[in-house]
């Protein structure tokens, strides 16, 4: 008995599986050294003012160089808008610098206008950057407030005000130029005290600080009308911090030993020793290199794979896999031939490294990408554009 094909071709189909979309990096060392030597020349030259259109000029090159599910991105910021925001944030800082050397009275309030105006200026930097990127055409945004922004920031900037506010005390509203003539004895054991308490506070506040950062910026991200969230737990990066520091110290020690079984070798033998003891000496500057390549990868690859593992898009979830060896290679070989080349690897340098992280982030799309796209351009278009902030700039560098 034969099938009737219409009654198979209106049986329901099962939806096949969306693949997952790895993200590539299609730029080349050569092509961004020609971008990278021309602004950094313009940058000189100006004294500086065209970083802001060098930085525009970069972006762009490695957006447009980012590719995932067959498309790019692109940015779109406004130079003028990133020079504004660069010299809002340098007057910050010389009142800061230029604070301190008059009196602490000073520097408690100009650290005071920081916390303040701190959290208001990185909202707007967010908005910013989002809103001038966009992906097929369809543009991102950060719809966090104001009020959230100081919610999320304002407490952190508290600890440094408690800080200085009790160093100002300790040293009698004085800057302190010798600590034995600023303080009595008692109080040079309270500000000791201060600071180890200081630095024990900070190092528990910093990895809630940076959790709380990446759930207000992720968490608060939208793509034509769909949000972003964000859902890594505060533990986590306390983790992360916690093996980084035991890596940092075990590396630094293993770093120490071998300078003082050098040093002491040397000095068993004088100056008529062999020259293979003193030749050790040279690979300190190595070992300081490979340090900071072992607990930067480490690091590196584990913040960026818990953000990127715990950021979703609707439905849609990232899946960051990089590897603490690969990436410590390549942060080593990095630093070395930007050393022996004098700064002119680096381009070579952020394409290598923009290219491994790039390798290792994949969309994983919870049904059609092509429809879940088609849907977000549609509802954009029919909703349009929000009215653009005057005071959104970007402060980073």
């Amino acid at each position: 008995m034969e099938t009737d094909p219409s009654l198979v071709s209106e049986a329901p189909q099962p939806a096949a599986a969306e693949s997952p979309q790895r993200f590539r990096f299609t730029g080349s060392g050569g092509e961004y050294f020609r971008i990278w030597i021309v602004n950094l020349l313009l940058t000189i030259l100006t004294l500086g003012i065209y970083s802001a259109w060098a930085k525009v000029r970069r972006l762009q090159y490695f957006y447009r160089h980012t590719e995932v599910a067959g498309s790019s991105f692109d940015y779109h910021g406004s130079p003028l808008s990133i020079l504004v925001g660069r010299a809002v944030a340098f007057v910050l800082l010389i009142a800061y610098n230029a604070s301190g050397k008059i009196s602490f009275t000073a520097t408690f309030i100009a650290l005071a206008v920081m916390v303040v105006v701190l959290p208001w200026l990185l909202r707007n930097s967010f908005r910013f950057r989002l809103r001038y990127s966009s992906y097929r055409g369809l543009r991102f945004s950060f719809k966090a407030g104001n009020a959230q922004a100081y919610a999320t920031f304002v407490p952190y900037g508290f600890f440094a005000l408690l800080f200085l506010g009790l160093t100002a005390w300790v040293f009698g509203g004085q800057m302190p130029t010798d600590p034995e003539e600023s303080m009595d004895p008692q109080k040079a054991h309270i500000f000791l005290g201060l600071m180890a308490t200081a630095g024990v506070a900070y190092a528990l506040v910093i990895p809630l600080l940076h959790q709380r950062l990446k759930r207000f910026q992720h968490g608060n991200a939208w793509f034509g009308l769909t949000p972003f969230s964000f859902d890594a737990s505060a533990g986590r990066f306390y983790s992360i911090y916690a093996l980084t520091g035991l890596i940092w110290m075990g590396s630094a020690l293993a770093v120490g030993l071998i300078v003082a079984i050098t040093a002491g070798i040397g000095g068993l033998f004088g100056d008529e020793g062999p020259a293979v003891p003193r030749g050790l000496l040279m690979l300190i500057p190595l070992g300081s290199l490979a340090l900071l390549a072992i607990a930067g990868a480490y690091f590196s690859a584990r913040i960026a794979n818990l953000v990127w593992n715990a950021t979703r898009l609707g439905e849609h979830r990232f899946e960051s896999r990089l590897r603490v060896l690969p990436l410590m290679w390549i942060l080593l070989t990095n630093m070395l031939l930007v050393l022996i080349t004098l700064g002119l690897y680096m381009p070579w340098a952020a394409v290598r490294l923009a290219r491994y992280r790039a390798e290792n982030l994949v969309l994983h799309p919870a049904g059609s990408l092509e429809a879940f796209l088609a849907g977000a351009e549609g509802e954009v278009g029919a909703v349009g554009e929000e009215t653009l902030d005057m005071f959104d700039f970007d402060i980073g560098l």
